[in-house]
């Protein structure tokens, strides 16, 4: 009996993607730890409240929603696509959650609903892109402006703060004995999850072959458009319950809530190390780059930065991100092409092919 061939191809397409992106990935996050410690530093030095337990407390809750939503966001990039969606999603989860809170409805069925709707947002999102054969970048960009105008159409003008303690306190009080944000505690769980997902189980592995290359993934028998369909699935799922955590840490639901957070979400992934080309990239850079970002932002405010500024430093923080892994793989092939001439033009070589 002769051997799978597509099994051997898809061992061995699969065990040179692992090489490849760990060595990548160990040498991007080995860079953002310096880059932390630099900002911890940065931090310290210009304000001396930086290091102090309620400062940790505030960057950190100020931060989870966006941290959470970047988990999902990390496995769509790394498959090759992009979610643009996110932060009107989770606007249309808090306008619903304040709508149907105003309309005397349990808690409990309202968590239901919007899980529901996360789920249904994202299948649109995954159905139009594996199943329609749209690009990502302009279904979402479309349903960013369509989940937000329907969070418009919900609430309108009105804005619902009614919500009971219990849950508002879960956005502004740390898990008891701790300085560790509800938010946050959530994040570290789902990081865990996510983490083994993409590191250590066959889903993982998909993923990466698909954002390396979708034809080859697809003849070592991947089921592209299944799991690409399911990231967005799970990206609309956990946007919509941050943004649940999101409506319970300000006490208000407003239809603009989380208003162009998903630019702050694509800058966190990228600065992690996930190539916005696809199949390369780790939770543990994305984690780092959390830190970064959030601490980095907060250092900034504590020095009286002008908030409305912050732009700037996201649009850098992307560019350098963008830029730098791929001035790096620019400089490898020119090294490569320049070898490549020199053994062209070498007598031995020439001697041969003459």
């Amino acid at each position: 009996m002769e051997p799978d061939r597509s099994t051997g191809l898809r061992g061995a397409f699969q065990a040179w993607m692992r090489r490849a992106g760990v060595q990548s990935a160990v040498r991007w996050e080995s860079g953002l730890v310096v880059v932390a410690i630099a900002v911890v530093v940065f931090g310290a030095l210009t304000s001396s409240q930086f290091l102090t337990s309620g400062n940790f407390f505030n960057l950190s809750v100020s931060s989870g929603e966006v941290a959470i939503m970047a988990l999902p966001m990390t496995f769509i990039i790394i498959s090759g696509e992009i979610d643009l969606s996110v932060a009107s999603t989770l606007g249309m989860s808090s306008a619903t959650l304040g709508f149907l809170w105003n309309k005397h409805w349990p808690m409990l069925a309202i968590f239901v609903v919007l899980a529901v709707l996360g789920v249904v947002a994202g299948l649109i999102n995954g159905l139009l892109v594996t199943r329609v054969g749209l690009p990502s970048l302009a279904v979402t960009i479309g349903t960013l402006g369509l989940y937000r105008g329907i969070a418009q159409i919900i609430l309108g003008a009105n804005t619902i703060s009614n919500f009971p303690a219990t849950y508002t306190t879960i956005g502004v009080n740390p898990i008891p004995h701790t300085v560790i944000p509800y938010n946050v505690a959530i994040f570290i769980v789902l990081a865990v999850i996510f983490g083994v997902v993409l590191h250590a189980t066959p889903t993982g592995r998909s993923i990466y072959a698909m954002g390396a290359s979708p034809e080859a993934a697809l003849f070592a028998g991947i089921r592209v458009k299944r799991i690409k369909t399911m990231l967005f699935v799970v990206s609309g799922l956990v946007c919509s319950m941050a943004g649940a955590l999101w409506t319970f840490r300000l006490a208000t639901a407003v239809w603009n809530n989380a208003i162009g957070l998903e630019l702050s979400v694509v800058a966190i992934v990228l600065l992690g190390g996930v190539s916005i080309f696809g199949g390369k990239g780790s939770i543990v850079g994305v984690v780092l780059a959390t830190i970064i970002f959030a601490g980095l932002l907060n250092a900034l405010l504590l020095t009286n930065f002008n908030q409305e500024a912050t732009g700037i430093v996201i649009g850098g923080l992307l560019l350098v991100s963008v830029f730098v892994p791929n001035a790096a793989a620019f400089r490898s092939r020119a090294r490569g092409l320049g070898r490549g001439r020199s053994l062209r033009r070498s007598p031995e070589i020439g001697a041969v092919h003459d």
